[in-house]
């Protein structure tokens, strides 16, 4: 008795001095169901602000990371260049829906891409948040256009009570503004700030050597059209407002003729309103849409695209009847360009190759091309694969009209 008497006594010193000194371990097995693991070196929690404005604080670097939108995948690559589907857990499934082409050059190069588990989207109500919890994000990220249905649902309250935050960015609604704080944000989620800094210079310099020619040269503007997801639908005439491609064609020297008429980002016009504008020019966003619209008369521009089959199909475009008797129908200015340039922060190659298309005299040594694929061997994982615009044969841009459009 004496013997296990003192026993206890010494072993009651032992973890009173343990906890005294703060050095007292209990083991993995014995720590609360739950509970979080020690963070890997390095990793520390910072506060950032995302494109709403909103304080979120987020453990970083990142490790596991939920794309709202699949098309993140053109943001995440430029920064996580040598493995960019490493940290991704979970996305949406529009980026092998919507751009099947650039999918596959991914998944050629790294297979366990057809592995990420796929969501639904929020805006439709389809996101299943018990399979993203799942997952165990460090963060989420989310277009701003989500906010209304996460605020609906209460997504963020649920996923902030697990620990999971959400983080808004934007390189859609106003891609000129939120485009680089866009890619800032991501680089220090992903601890790739000087990555992020390298890309943001990169895409200025390239957006300044048409901004800069524009403004030293201040050339008579051609009245432009753009046709928004053309084959996408049958509808006439889904454009764009002052932002997006709409602010992509002004910049490139061009007068974006919905300008006044769509408030927002995205708009539409009537067929008596395009053909009262009179373009002198129609460009066609389209993609390859077989997921969408299976044989449709979308042009399918992109990463590897048939061209000859591509001019073929924006030929037709010439006798909607939204164009009839236009400037554009008139000269055969017609062009087709990749409606993906809407939503990554490659914009900067469509501002090219619409300034060549509205000012060949002035960009006779631009070759927009080439800036692509200078951009992927920088700053991308896989090749180059030419493809992302046509034009008709024979579209040689006239001098711009001056006719007022009608109001």
């Amino acid at each position: 008795m004496a013997m296990g008497h003192r026993w206890r006594i010494a072993l009651l010193i032992l973890v009173l001095a343990g906890i005294a000194a703060g050095i007292f371990l209990v083991s993995p097995a014995a720590a609360p169901e739950g509970a979080a693991s020690p963070p890997p070196s390095g990793r520390h929690k910072v506060t950032v602000t995302d494109l709403l404005g909103r304080n979120v604080q987020v453990q970083v670097p990142v490790q596991r990371v939920i794309l709202g939108e699949g098309r993140q995948l053109y943001l995440v690559a430029a920064l996580d260049t040598d493995n960019p589907i490493q940290r991704i857990v979970g996305w949406r499934k529009d980026l092998i829906q919507a751009d099947p082409d650039t999918y596959s050059a991914y998944a050629r190069k790294f297979p366990r891409i057809a592995d990420i588990p796929t969501f639904g989207g929020f805006e439709d109500g389809t996101f299943d948040i018990e399979q993203a919890i799942a997952q165990k994000p460090d963060v989420i990220l989310l277009n701003i256009e989500a906010q209304r249905a996460t605020d609906d649902a209460r997504y963020i309250e649920k996923l902030a009570a697990l620990g999971i935050p959400v983080v808004y960015v934007d390189f859609r609604h106003h891609p000129m503004e939120n485009t680089e704080p866009t890619m800032r944000l991501i680089g220090r989620l992903l601890g790739k700030e000087a990555r992020a800094e390298e890309f943001i210079a990169y895409r200025a310099a390239q957006i300044r050597r048409v901004a800069d020619t524009i403004a030293a040269h201040q050339p008579a503007r051609p009245k432009v059209f753009i046709e928004r997801i053309g084959g996408y639908t049958e509808d006439c005439c889904l454009s764009f407002g002052n932002e997006n491609f709409g602010k992509f064609v002004e910049v490139a020297g061009g007068t974006n003729v919905a300008k006044g008429v769509i408030p927002g980002t995205f708009g539409q016009l009537n067929p008596e309103q395009v053909m009262a504008s009179n373009p002198d020019q129609v460009v066609v966003t389209s993609a390859n849409w077989e997921a969408y619209v299976p044989s449709g008369h979308w042009i399918g521009v992109g990463p590897g695209a048939d061209l000859v089959e591509a001019r073929r199909k924006l030929e037709t475009y010439t006798r909607r009847p939204a164009y009839a008797g236009t400037r554009a129908a008139q000269d055969r200015g017609f062009h087709a360009i990749w409606h993906q340039f809407y939503n990554s922060p490659y914009e900067f190659v469509a501002i090219q190759q619409l300034a060549k298309w509205f000012h060949p005299a002035l960009f006779t040594d631009l070759d927009p091309d080439a800036t692509y694929r200078e951009m992927h061997a920088r700053f991308l994982p896989v090749p180059y694969e030419p493809g992302y615009f046509v034009s008709l044969d024979g579209a040689t841009p006239a001098a711009p009209s001056t006719a007022k459009a009608a109001p």
